[in-house]
């Protein structure tokens, strides 16, 4: 709720000011969340390796499976799919946070960041780029589009969708329980607001009523 007389602001509004939610911190990012991470791996035009996390990440439909992130500028990860038409969403998980972590450090194209983190990397079977070797889950991604995303006035922000239809999974077996996979032994990283993480350790199930 808003105090009275206070209405909300347009978040993506270059306009704004500075801190005009009120608050030391800015919420939106804590308030849509968790959100899942998806490590996105790619390979350039010369075939060198890419990797990082994107927390604006998610599934968009089931039939057929495709697969959204968007990225603040456009990165290595998004130059790499546009020309390549091909990437890898490995599910970084808490056995993998460090690694994630170190990922996410802006660094030169010519440095790959499976090398700077330390992680092996892993042959797809229908795409070119690589998996994270140790990923519990990873999606091979053929890609769709790539979408440069535009404010309410119609002007051009520095933010670009990519969409994906994944066409490959891979899933480690100790994460399956009698057919289906477990994300409490999975955990699977979240992203929340500001610094924080999380990860899955309890579910409950609710059957979708009858009417």
């Amino acid at each position: 709720m808003y105090p009275p007389g206070q209405r909300p602001t347009d978040p993506c509004s270059t306009k704004r000011k500075k801190n005009d939610h009120g608050l030391p911190h800015n919420p939106f990012k804590a308030i849509v969340a968790p959100r899942p991470i998806g490590w996105i791996s790619t390979l350039d035009k010369d075939g060198k390796a890419n990797l990082a996390p994107y927390s604006f990440f998610n599934a968009v439909c089931d039939t057929p499976p495709i697969v959204m992130f968007s990225s603040t500028g456009y990165k290595d990860s998004v130059s790499n799919i546009d020309a390549t038409g091909e990437f890898v969403c490995n599910m970084a998980n808490l056995g993998l946070k460090d690694e994630m972590n170190q990922t996410s450090a802006s660094v030169a194209h010519e440095i790959s960041e499976f090398d700077l983190a330390g992680l092996e990397m892993a042959a797809s079977r229908l795409v070119k780029a690589p998996r994270v070797a140790k990923a519990v889950t990873a999606l091979e991604c053929k890609h769709l589009q790539t979408l440069r995303l535009k404010t309410l006035t119609g002007d051009d922000t520095d933010s670009y969708v990519v969409f994906g239809q994944v066409v490959g999974v891979h899933i480690d077996e100790s994460v399956i329980v009698d057919g289906k996979v477990d994300v409490t032994l999975y955990k699977p990283l979240s992203r929340l607001g500001y610094m924080d993480y999380a990860v899955v350790n309890e579910v409950f199930q609710m059957g979708r009523p009858k009417v």
